[in-house]
């Protein structure tokens, strides 16, 4: 690793001792160690006001049109005690960064220019609480479909009306598929809401337009002036002024910048729009970022639909083996348009947002009618290619990510950069598309690759099969048939999802040198029907997150290995349940769910030794209580499934229902062996090589030191990262820095701790320690209090670690010591010297005893304990 400057690259200061650098595509700290940040998006919930979940109609529109809509509140409730239960969770699995969601909608709902201050100082007060615990955080200006009145989340309300559209009429003229209004607003059934159908709405006429106008307004709808200028600079004014607002707040709380916010993340998923589309007559022959489910009209049969004429469109189903044409189906609007009345808005201007309209845009009508792209009355297209050229030179063809997604994001980062001078931008093109060259000017040394990665197939079959195939491979031509790209057996998979992160790790050079963050990434939860909750089978399979934890497993399995990329996971969400997922158009990633905390009697019956005798052994237990005066309740079930859990659950603001930290780490947790999994936090050299496998709790990690990767000392106060670095540092150890590896108790944990947590007896003297090896700080196990639980975790107290309670390791190196603290592994070896050669070092961890068992749920285990609790009543 060259050595870390020690001013700024962008401001020419000196930089603290906390300070992250972006070098030899690395996150690097000040010593010289390379960094991996790994963690979480904060929250999906976000997506929505507080209390206002995507399948709720009741207030749905009232809240746009009145703008009154709060979100304060979201991500984490400061008051009752929960958010630090939460972000205990999070740093107790080992995460140490955070992507915090906003969107556009909390920040200036209430119409334009009238921004919601009160949220604004809300978000430092969450940030804050997310600093203690040593969080490092990029922020995520977060969308999806536009607005959640357009299907999707981010934009306020009244950008719509703005654009000329009425988005009551979206539902009728199927613009956009709206999850309270499906399948109609008069026989509304959210629940049955298909997996995905959400994201057809980007081949629907409501997104394709708004996006066309935000990105490119100005070169294809010249017409549509508001308030004295196109609607593009418009919505990309207002749009930019807000978050500026936000970056602002941020920055005036003065403790905020560079110890814990790091950067921006540019526009979650940008979209195209209309820009480049070669034929409006026809959509594209194969699959692309537009997925096709459900009904899909072709964008001149969509113009037509949204003047309210009827049209019969293709319908196509996705399986396993991908889209499928199924016949066709009639959408009939039944004279309903997409398009405002004119008569909302006397003399132009609108009575309650208050701009002023150009007369030469006319309400009522398509705008792209009014462009001359197609005729209304004979619904002919005129200029089928109207967006696949540039208006302003026809020989030239229209590039979004050159010319129209560019200018918006140097716009963008450079107010980003005005409230966050050391800001780190955040780069993030659509999805799965290399990102143009953007000029060293802006980036300035400080930036890094933010992409996404699904595996496409889970996500929208809900299933994880024995194949799959290299989405990124086919996008990109790699294959001359499509055939070519399926992957079949968990071992082709794997290998298959690896080279794809590694694809996308490479398109981090077209900017430089710069390191590369998976922004999202993850597997859903509600898979086979959702029979992980007891909605199948009897019950049979609730609580068994077998199939989970493979798929999540093989995903960041793929950014392991030589990749050893960043990530956040998608997502974490507070108030996830069976019933309604994250609250977001039925989508359910949520790492943790209140729905899946057990009872008590719960923990012992599914932990216990598969005998009666085991059993029978052990006293009876007393249920858990988690009620608290200011809970909130939430739905969690469908009613009539079997095994669901009551009605209500309540918010949880202490840690006092567990007793010892591996039950709070595995409560409520879903598929937490693949997402809480070893990994070198800070390194001195450069991970070579990241080997885990979750069914033998085995990890080994392979490290290039060289000659300039020495720990760069420096004498002052900066000498070593301070207790809020995104690393673990006991600040009572004089040892140099080290090479530091997050070891997991839920992969590690004692057979004491695993004793007490199945409720059988154990000796509270055991000492987690191998005789011979290096290893201290193990301390004897006692039940943890929820202040010294959450302190456990928190940077201020951090040699309060021996909450964590000892870890049974085995551990070979081939070269140095190693040492624990709470749960991490500290390792030092040599350092080349000048002119010696470099040095390749491996460490493996393993759990002593192998890995930990958790018994599967079977139907035979299952119809032990209900037998047993039936006749015997002890549970």
């Amino acid at each position: 690793m060259p050595r870390v400057p020690s001013v700024s690259p962008v401001t020419g200061n000196p930089t603290p001792p906390h300070f992250i650098h972006t070098v030899d595509s690395q996150f690097v700290d000040n010593a010289g160690r390379t960094v991996l940040l790994r963690g979480v998006n904060l929250s999906g919930s976000d997506k929505g006001p507080l209390a206002r979940q995507s399948q709720t109609l009741e207030g749905f529109w009232e809240s746009g049109e009145e703008g009154n809509a709060s979100f304060v509140g979201r991500p984490l409730d400061l008051d009752d005690g929960s958010a630090d239960v939460h972000l205990a969770r999070l740093k107790g699995w080992g995460f140490n960064m955070l992507r915090y969601v906003v969107v556009w909608e909390a920040l200036e709902h209430a119409g334009p220019g009238k921004y919601d201050f009160e949220f604004m100082d809300y978000t430092v007060r969450v940030l804050r609480k997310c600093k203690e615990y040593g969080f490092k955080i990029y922020m995520d200006p977060h969308q999806d479909i536009w607005s959640r009145f357009s299907g999707g989340s981010g934009a306020p309300y009244w950008t719509l009306p703005a654009c000329g559209i009425d988005p009551k009429g979206f539902t009728p003229t199927q613009a956009a598929i709206i999850h309270c209004e499906y399948p109609n607003p008069a026989e509304v059934d959210a629940s049955t809401f298909p997996a995905m159908i959400w994201s057809t709405n980007y081949g629907r006429l409501a997104s394709q337009t708004l996006f066309t106008l935000f990105f490119a307004g100005r070169d294809f709808a010249p017409k549509c002036i508001i308030d004295g200028v196109n609607i593009q600079d418009y919505l990309q004014s207002h749009y930019i002024d807000a978050f500026g607002e936000l970056a602002d707040r941020i920055r005036d709380a003065g403790d905020l910048l560079d110890e814990c916010i790091l950067g921006w993340d540019t526009m979650n998923e940008p979209f195209e729009g209309f820009v480049g589309y070669p034929n409006l007559n026809a959509y594209p022959s194969e699959q692309t970022s537009t997925l096709k489910k459900g009904s899909f009209p072709t964008p001149a049969q969509s113009f037509r639909l949204g003047m309210g004429q009827a049209q019969e469109v293709d319908n196509w189903t996705f399986g396993a083996f991908g889209p499928k044409k199924d016949g066709t189906v009639t959408i009939d609007p039944h004279g309903y348009m997409m398009w405002t009345d004119p008569a909302t808005e006397p003399n132009g201007v609108h009575p309650q947002w208050g701009w002023r309209r150009d007369p030469g845009w006319e309400l009522g009508t398509c705008i792209w009618a009014l462009h001359g792209v197609w005729d209304v009355e004979s619904g002919y297209v005129i200029s089928p290619d109207y967006f696949f050229n540039s208006p302003n030179d026809l020989d030239h063809e229209a590039v979004f990510l050159e010319d129209y997604w560019r200018p918006h994001i140097e716009a963008f980062c450079s107010r980003m950069r005005e409230a966050h001078p050391e800001a780190i931008l955040f780069i993030a093109p659509p999805v799965f598309a290399p990102p143009p060259q953007i000029s060293d000017d802006l980036l300035k040394g400080r930036c890094c690759y933010s992409t996404h990665y699904y595996d496409g197939l889970t996500l929208i079959t809900r299933s994880w099969h024995f194949f799959n195939a290299d989405a990124l491979g086919v996008l990109r031509g790699k294959y001359k048939s499509p055939i070519q790209a399926v992957k079949f057996g968990e071992r082709a998979i794997r290998k298959s999802f690896q080279e794809q992160l590694g694809t996308l790790q490479s398109d981090a050079k077209i900017l430089g040198a710069y390191p590369t963050i998976i922004g999202e990434i993850g597997t859903p939860y509600d898979m086979d029907g959702k029979r992980s909750y007891g909605y199948t089978d009897n019950g049979k399979y609730k609580g068994d997150y077998t199939n989970q934890q493979k798929a999540l497993d093989a995903s960041l399995n793929a950014a392991d290995g030589p990749n050893g990329l960043n990530y956040t996971i998608w997502t974490y969400c507070p108030d996830s349940s069976h019933m309604w997922g994250d609250g977001w158009n039925l989508e359910d990633l949520s790492l943790w769910s209140p729905d899946d905390v057990r009872k008590k009697e719960e923990y012992r019956m599914e932990y216990a030794q598969a005998s009666s005798a085991a059993l029978l052994r052990r006293p009876p237990t007393v249920g858990m209580s988690i009620a608290t005066p200011s809970s909130q309740t939430l739905a969690s079930t469908r009613p009539g499934s079997p095994y669901h859990p009551s009605e209500h659950k309540e918010v949880i603001t202490s840690m006092d229902n567990w007793e010892n930290a591996y039950d709070f780490l595995t409560d409520g947790a879903r598929a937490v062996k693949a997402f809480c999994r070893p990994y070198p936090r800070a390194t001195v050299g450069i991970p070579q090589d990241i080997q885990f496998d979750v069914k033998k709790a085995s990890f080994t990690l392979k490290v290039l030191v060289r000659s300039e990767d020495a720990i760069t000392e420096r004498k002052d106060e900066g000498s070593r990262p301070s207790s809020s670095s995104s690393v673990t540092v006991n600040p009572e150890d004089d040892e140099p820095l080290a090479t530091e590896i997050f070891v997991p108790l839920v992969h590690y944990a004692s057979t004491g701790i695993i004793d007490r947590s199945r409720g059988l007896q154990s000796d509270d003297s055991e000492i987690a320690s191998t005789p011979g090896s290096p290893i201290h700080g193990a301390l004897p196990h006692k039940r943890s209090s929820s202040l010294d639980l959450s302190a456990s975790w928190r940077s201020a107290s951090p040699s309060t670690e021996t909450e964590l309670g000892p870890l049974s390791l085995s551990v070979s190196v081939s070269e140095g010591r190693w040492a624990i603290h709470g749960q991490s592994l500290k390792w030092w070896y040599p350092v080349p010297a000048p002119g010696e050669p470099d040095k390749t070092y491996t460490i493996t961890i393993a759990r002593e005893g192998g890995a930990i068992k958790t018994l599967e749920k079977s139907s035979w285990t299952r119809g032990l304990w209900d037998a047993l609790r039936s006749c015997c009543g002890i549970l």
